[in-house]
């Protein structure tokens, strides 16, 4: 009995083996293809003078809860962006910390009685401040309440009709949100748009302006580089066009406004808040039968930190599958739904097999192999191939991935950094990827089990440190 239970778990391992590293193909195909459109046609973007008269107001928001060593950088940063007309709404989440003495004294605040509607549902908002320092900011003070909730607070006092949601702890590229919110001018249904989030760690960085990008020199946020590229150049620049993408990153964002309010705002009972309201919109407008349009858009890039340490990365990956779980569940009426087209038949789909029951199928199969090895159950042959083939095919995506970021944006122009780099996707697949399976099983755990969970906190040296 444990001899065929054995032999049909390694079948059953291969076979999912297989489709998964089929399906990513095909995404790396798509992305491959779609990135040299992109990059024939952005050119149109750059036409002098699109930005002045045209390019709608945006509100920025910004959450922060304990950010006193990385806040100040992120606002600089936000105040240099090539954009005619924006605001920044720093929403202080009830820090502990030194964040909103540090805001005060930096920024210059002065208490200010600010008139908005209460269009969703939030913790008290102590007290508004507008900054003497820099004339478009200005900063909420309330209650803790997560950053969902933070975040529709700073959503009920914009005033703007597109809202960018930017984390505290990350950097905009001073063209970025130009570029983010061209999909809004060239496309009337257009109502999310999300970049590029890169790794900061290395990189120079002076008064909030990214100087020189550069890998890291550590080695757990030098992986991370390469994991992001896999992510973001492959996973998101391959369901984009199919207007199938289940997820604009929570550090990097721009939604329409009312939109957004229609379809209840970000949850606050759930840890994945970005991909949740992602899969949420996708889930109403189809069912109200809406022509609409979510979109990636490559080369926008919001810089931010990476852990650096094993439990700031285990606590960050336990969150996210946790999140990820609780996104799909809370709209599984979309899983194969003909009426959600792309969304339902394939996005979804892949989403509940791949990155849902992947981990644990993972582990699973990787436990089975080895008890088959050491019960002579497999023919170690045949078990050294198996284990080859799926480093190798790890391999494969990660430098296709970094091969396709030289070809395209080129963004590390030092070729150590390259070279390092190219040793990181390749070191990726003896441990990290493992550890990285655990961590996610355990985040399945937690959600399963409904057991305690939080935004979660990462040990931070200071963005560009």
């Amino acid at each position: 009995m444990m001899n065929d239970v054995v032999i049909f778990s390694q079948w059953f391992f291969l076979l999912y083996f297989i489709g998964l590293n089929v399906s990513y193909m095909l995404l790396n195909f798509a992305a491959i293809f779609n990135v040299n459109k992109y990059m024939n046609e952005k050119t149109l973007a750059d036409v002098p003078g699109i930005d002045s008269d045209v390019m709608p107001p945006v509100s920025l928001i910004v959450p922060a809860y304990n950010e006193e060593r990385t806040i100040i950088q992120s606002i600089l940063a936000l105040g240099q962006l090539e954009y005619p007309e924006y605001e920044i709404i720093v929403v202080n989440d009830g820090s502990d910390d030194s964040t909103l003495n540090t805001l005060k004294s930096c920024l210059r605040l002065r208490k200010f009685p600010e008139a908005y509607r209460n269009r969703l549902d939030t913790k008290t908002i102590k007290m508004v401040y507008h900054s003497t320092e820099i004339e478009n900011v200005r900063v909420v003070d309330k209650y803790n309440g997560g950053k969902s909730d933070a975040l529709n607070a700073g959503i009920n006092i914009s005033r703007y009709p597109l809202v960018c949601v930017v984390d505290a702890d990350s950097i905009l590229q001073r063209d970025s949100l130009k570029r983010v919110v061209q999909p809004f001018m060239f496309d009337n249904r257009t109502v999310v748009s999300g970049g590029s989030v890169r790794i900061v760690n290395g990189s120079k960085v002076t008064l909030g302006y990214i100087q020189e990008p550069a890998a890291p020199r550590k080695l757990l946020p030098l992986i991370q580089v390469v994991e992001y590229l896999r992510a973001f150049l492959f996973g998101r620049l391959g369901w984009s066009p199919l207007n199938a993408l289940l997820i604009v990153s929570g550090a990097f964002g721009v939604f329409h406004k009312e939109t957004l309010i229609s379809v209840g705002g970000y949850q606050t009972n759930t840890i994945g808040e970005d991909m949740e309201l992602i899969v949420r919109i996708h889930r109403k407008l189809k069912k109200e039968g809406k022509d609409y349009r979510i979109t990636f858009v490559p080369d926008p890039i919001c810089w931010t930190e990476a852990p650096e340490d094993i439990s700031s990365l285990a606590r960050q990956r336990i969150r996210w599958q946790r999140g990820l779980c609780e996104s799909l569940f809370n709209n599984i009426s979309l899983f194969m739904n003909p009426r959600a087209g792309a969304v339902g038949l394939l996005a979804f789909p892949f989403m509940l097999i791949f990155e849902w029951a992947g981990p644990i199928i993972e582990i699973f199969g990787f436990i089975m192999i080895l008890i088959g090895f050491f019960t002579n159950q497999i023919n170690p042959d045949l078990f050294m191939l198996l284990i080859m083939v799926a480093i190798i095919f790890g391999m494969i995506l990660s430098l296709t991935a970094l091969l396709l970021e030289e070809m395209s944006f080129h963004l590390y122009r030092n070729p150590f950094d390259l070279f390092r780099l190219f040793l990181a996707a390749i070191i990726e697949n003896f441990g990290y990827r493992q550890l990285n399976a655990i961590f996610r099983v355990i985040g399945f755990y937690k959600w399963l089990f409904n057991k305690e969970s939080d935004w979660g906190s990462m040990n931070r040296k200071g963005v560009g440190v």
